[in-house]
């Protein structure tokens, strides 16, 4: 009963074009379901993801669950995990790409998923990191170790939307740090970073910048979303 009244007063809505969901459905329609942009990148041959740090970051692998597009179900998904509180949308994504990951023999390999962290003030802000959910996720379906405290954010940056990609670049370049008491059990090991959204790939490449100081190590990348 007190369920039923739960629903009743505050009926569960979908993220892409609040219509009421019906009893198996998850923050999305199953129109709207249809309708996201799946990149399948983990399935061909290439990417157009690892292709964006040729030159700069040795990358194994990289994909994306979504492409990103402006005003699309992608960006209302986004905007509702970062700033509505709906943190159950970032293990639904990561148990999403992980079911499709778990099948690539490129993606077998991995030891441990890390995530890209949060600042400690916008953490204690929103109330948890936006990526942890989706890495936990991934790292289950694989049957690997997840890891939130290798990485340190060690400072605090404003949003990044209206920078250029140098100020993009500047903006990250030296915030991120490896907590030196725990790299020692990521030595020879294949990391899976992850984060929500890479548009330059700037913060990507401040945080791999780092995990490569650490001996032996290779390293991969996956997203929720990519901006074409």
């Amino acid at each position: 009963m007190y369920k039923y009244l739960i629903n009743l007063l505050f009926p569960k809505l979908c993220v892409g074009c609040e219509d009421l969901l019906n009893g198996n459905e998850i923050f999305l329609c199953n129109k709207c379901l249809h309708l996201v942009p799946c990149t399948n990148l983990h399935t061909i041959e290439g990417s157009m993801i690892k292709d964006l740090f040729y030159g700069s970051v040795c990358l194994e692998q990289a994909t994306a669950l979504f492409y990103f597009h402006k005003d699309g179900i992608v960006q209302k998904l986004m905007h509702h995990l970062k700033y509505k509180g709906q943190e159950g949308i970032s293990s639904y994504l990561g148990n999403w790409l992980g079911e499709d990951l778990k099948s690539c023999n490129a993606y077998k390999d991995i030891d441990i998923v890390i995530p890209v962290p949060l600042h400690t003030k916008k953490l204690k802000s929103r109330g948890y990191n936006q990526v942890d959910g989706f890495g936990k996720a991934i790292a289950n379906k694989l049957k690997v170790g997840f890891v939130n405290n290798v990485l340190i954010r060690d400072k605090n940056t404003h949003t990044q939307t209206k920078k250029s990609r140098w100020k993009r670049w500047k903006n990250v370049d030296t915030i991120f740090m490896l907590d030196s008491t725990k790299t020692a059990l990521l030595k020879g090991k294949h990391i899976l970073l992850v984060d929500d959204i890479i548009t330059t790939g700037s913060t990507i490449k401040a945080c791999a910048y780092e995990l490569l100081k650490i001996p032996n190590v290779k390293l991969s990348i996956a997203v929720m979303a990519y901006t074409e």
